[in-house]
C-alpha cells in the first residue's frame, strides 16, 4: 500500500488532532443569530479546511456588502472563547498515534491553514505542541490549501522529500493539497465525506486515528536513518502575525 518508506508524517490540525471543527461551526451558526440571521450548515461545511481570511471572504459575499463583518466576527470568537476555555479537546486515537511514531522515531510536523499564533496556543493548551518537530502555517506561505504549498513547506522544514511523508487529513480541501504535494495522502474524515476525487487521490481512507495507527502498524516500512531532529527545536522562529480570520 504505502508507495515508499516512510521518513516523515505530516499532520493537519483542526478536526485531526483537535476536535474544533464542530466548535467553529458552532460558532458561526451562533454568530449569524446573534445578528437575526441564519447559516446554513452546508455553507458552514464548505468552509472546513479553508484559511480565516478566506472565510471572511465568503462570509462576507454570502451576506452581502452592507453586512457587518466585525460585528459577526466578534460574536464568533466570543463563543469559540467559551467553547474552548476549559481545554482544547483531542481527537480519539491521536496520543495512541503520535506515541507510537515517536517510538519510531519519525519526524512530525504541523501542515495548517490555520495561523502561527492559533497552532502554538491550541496545541499548547491540548498538551501537543512539542509533539511536534516543525510547524508550517498559512503564515509561512503565499497559497494555502487546497494548493500543496504548506505541505511542501512543513516537509522542508524536517529536511525530508514530501513524497517520503505520509500527511493525515480531515478535509477535501486538506486532502487536495497533500496529494498536490506529492505525499502519501490519508484521509481521516471529520465531519464531510471524501468526494468521488478526493477519494480518487487517497492513499486510504479510515474512520478514525485508531484505524490510521493499525494502518501504519500492518503495512508502513519506516526509514529514519535521516532523523536527527529533536521536538519544538527545528521550527524555533517566533510566530508570525496574521490578519484575523474565522478560523484563526
Amino acid at each position: 500500500m504505502f508507495t515508499k518508506p516512510v521518513k516523515a508524517v505530516l499532520f493537519d490540525m483542526d478536526g485531526l488532532l483537535i476536535d474544533t471543527e464542530a466548535v467553529y461551526i458552532d460558532a458561526l451558526q451562533v454568530a449569524a443569530a446573534a445578528m437575526g440571521l441564519e447559516m446554513p450548515l452546508s455553507f458552514c461545511h464548505s468552509m472546513i479546511g479553508i484559511p480565516g481570511p478566506i472565510c471572511d471572504g465568503m462570509i462576507q459575499d454570502f451576506y452581502g456588502p452592507d453586512f457587518v463583518l466585525e460585528t459577526f466576527g466578534a460574536h464568533f470568537d466570543s463563543h469559540t472563547r467559551r467553547r474552548l476555555e476549559s481545554g482544547v479537546p483531542v481527537k480519539a486515537g491521536a496520543i495512541e498515534l503520535l506515541d507510537f511514531l515517536k517510538q519510531h522515531r519519525l519526524p512530525l510536523a504541523i501542515a495548517t491553514s490555520s495561523s502561527q499564533a492559533t497552532v502554538r496556543k491550541h496545541l499548547g493548551r491540548a498538551g501537543l505542541l512539542d509533539r511536534f518537530h516543525a510547524v508550517a502555517t498559512r503564515d509561512d506561505v503565499v497559497r494555502s490549501k487546497p494548493h500543496p504549498d504548506v505541505y511542501l513547506e512543513a516537509a522542508r522544514r524536517l529536511g525530508v522529500a514530501a513524497e517520503n511523508c505520509i500527511a493525515f487529513e480531515d478535509s477535501n480541501t486538506g486532502l487536495t493539497a497533500a496529494h498536490a504535494a506529492g505525499t502519501m495522502a490519508i484521509m481521516v474524515p471529520d465531519i464531510v465525506p471524501p468526494t468521488n476525487e478526493v477519494r480518487a487521490k487517497c492513499l486510504q481512507v479510515v474512520p478514525d486515528l485508531h484505524a490510521a495507527l493499525r494502518l501504519l502498524r500492518e503495512g508502513a516500512t519506516f526509514d529514519v536513518s535521516a532523523a536527527s531532529l529533536s521536538a519544538a527545536n527545528v521550527n524555533a522562529a517566533s510566530p508570525s502575525c496574521s490578519p484575523p480570520g474565522r478560523r484563526a
